[in-house]
């Protein structure tokens, strides 16, 4: 028979779903103020128990009275047990690329996600299933008066009774998620989008809707939702478009803003693309064109910020929208660029006053930053513009990655002021310190690729085949493949043919959105990508400010105990 879906087709099938069902133990119900006494979980896929994973926790304060006659666990069971800082990251690491199941998720996922705010790890935004909403969903009030997990534990008859303790409640959790997904899968539920997109959280018009995503391909592209009007509402970049598109009319798109989009939405068209890269650029520039109302990023492709050099015979500082060549940036907002602004002024000596000096016979009044020994006040005609060009001369090998001493002596002052135990300015000049070597770095990476006027790399497709970039300047010229058994070099020559003409303007970046070139950078440094060839070498200036990411490693660990301890 034709024209049948497949499960593939459908989505990721239940059966080759890896769930880590899990179940905590706390002091309270708390989040905030409560800490985690015991981690339980079973990882099972298609039916088959893969691993458990069980520990206690030493939540380093007292154990309630009633906590302990309803959970059994004790201040002296948990004395010698390992901290959170120790079990969270086995856990993470166990629950890995899983969906979570608990019952009452949001009690349990909420003690995890608040440890991982708490002890500095990235909260992995996993799909979530809970056992009470599915049941409510599945069950009907006759069958099943309590969503309790002892009752339903009952209901499906578990093979172990849950007792308050976490291990023994996500075995029985376990055999309830297995009794409702045979009952969902009797309705036609078979993957788990349908499955989130089974829960009450779906709204009618979501559901009304996934008709839209029906004739997109399984294939990488960006996909652009338009409203009744034709406007664009929102631009996105899928690697498969099809299985992208049908998520946003499941449960599992549960950000309001994007159900409204959704609600609004009358239409999906779609771009295929060759591979993830031509995607994303393609994403970019479709933002920055058509700028949808639901998109909150990336509208404005050049609305970037610089630091520059003013055209005078004593230059000083200013933030610019426009690149110019020798300028710092693009940097992403105002606050930054003011805060590199600084510490460029302190570490090279360039004044810090906005006032424009004439070349000849300078007359005014010092003023307050020259008794404060910020300024050489050249305004008074106390620093001739020979005594001043050392200091544009360091500013600019600085930015121009010829060398760092502007740096070290920055580095300096935060040590003369913490000597003399003025610790909060140190501090500000610590962090803008590490503002502008971020900055520096990413504006000499950007840079550094940005001049070649052609690059072409290929990256491995995880088939046998190959994937193209054709680069100029900067940008994104050409993309395309090789499949596994094609030559490459006459793919290369066609793709080099057909690509697009770039005309480069004003260094920095010759004219490229910043954006774009860092997407394209990003490519470039994942493993496996290789050269095929370039016009000129790729090279990165030698005393570049990548050369202080040690610095910058000590820096942010003293940032991160410092408000430890406040």
């Amino acid at each position: 028979m034709t024209g049948q879906l497949t499960f593939d087709e459908l989505g990721t099938p239940l059966r080759e779903t890896t769930f880590v069902v899990f179940d905590l133990e706390t002091t309270g119900g708390s989040h905030e103020a409560d800490a985690i006494t015991e981690f339980g979980a079973v990882k099972v896929r298609g039916g088959r128990v893969l691993g458990e994973f069980a520990t206690l926790v030493d939540p380093e304060r007292g154990i309630p009275p009633e906590v302990v006659a309803l959970t059994g666990i004790t201040e002296v069971m948990v004395s010698a047990a390992p901290r959170l800082s120790e079990v969270l990251p086995a856990f993470l690491e166990f629950a890995a690329g899983s969906v979570l199941v608990a019952h009452n998720a949001g009690f349990d996922v909420g003690f995890v996600r608040s440890a991982c705010a708490r002890l500095g790890y990235a909260w992995p935004k996993p799909t979530v299933v809970c056992t009470v909403k599915l049941g409510r969903r599945v069950l009907s009030r006759e069958e099943a008066p309590s969503c309790r997990l002892s009752a339903l534990a009952a209901l499906f008859r578990a093979e172990t009774v849950p007792i308050h303790r976490a291990l023994a409640d996500a075995r029985a959790t376990v055999d309830v998620l297995h009794g409702l997904l045979e009952r969902v899968g009797s309705l036609g539920v078979q993957s788990l989008e349908e499955l989130i997109g089974y829960l009450p959280e779906v709204t009618d018009t979501q559901r009304r809707k996934r008709t839209l995503a029906e004739d997109l391909p399984n294939e990488p592209g960006v996909y652009l939702f338009r409203g009744p009007s034709e406007e664009v509402l929102y631009v996105g970049t899928a690697s498969d478009l099809r299985r992208r598109v049908r998520q946003y009319f499941t449960a599992g798109e549960t950000r309001r803003r994007l159900r409204e989009m959704v609600a609004l939405a009358v239409r999906v068209d779609h771009v295929v693309c060759a591979h993830s890269l031509e995607a994303e650029v393609r994403e970019l520039r479709l933002i920055g064109a058509h700028k949808p109302a639901y998109n909150r990023r990336s509208k404005n492709p050049h609305n970037a910020w610089w630091v520059a050099l003013t055209d005078e015979p004593f230059p000083r500082l200013s933030l610019v929208r426009t690149p110019r060549e020798g300028a710092l940036g693009p940097l992403r907002s105002r606050t930054l660029a003011e805060d590199a602004m600084h510490a460029l002024t302190q570490a090279t000596g360039i004044r810090p006053c906005s006032v424009r000096i004439p070349a000849r016979a300078p007359s005014a009044t010092p003023c307050a930053l020259a008794e404060l020994d910020r300024c050489k006040a050249p305004c008074a005609g106390l620093q001739t513009a020979a005594e001043y060009s050392p200091s544009v001369e360091d500013l600019t090998n600085l930015v121009a990655g010829a060398h760092t001493t502007a740096l070290h002596t920055l580095e300096t002052r935060i040590l003369d002021l913490s000597t003399a135990r003025r610790y909060e300015e140190a501090r500000t000049t610590r962090d803008r310190m590490s503002t502008l070597i971020r900055s520096l770095d990413r504006a000499q990476r950007l840079s550094s690729l940005a001049r070649i006027a052609e690059l072409i790399a290929a990256r491995p497709d995880g088939t046998g085949g190959w994937e193209f970039a054709v680069i100029r300047h900067g940008r994104l010229a050409s993309a395309g493949t090789a499949p596994r058994g094609v030559p490459p070099m006459p793919v290369v020559d066609a793709l080099v043919a057909s690509a697009e003409t770039v005309f480069p303007t004003t260094a920095p970046l010759y004219g490229a959105p910043p954006e774009e070139t860092a997407t394209i950078l990003r490519w470039l440094n994942r493993p496996g990508t290789r050269l095929v060839r370039t016009t000129t070498p790729w090279s990165e200036p030698a005393h570049a400010a990548a050369t202080w990411h040690p610095w910058l490693e000590r820096a942010d660990h003293a940032r991160t105990r410092q408000y430890t301890q406040d």
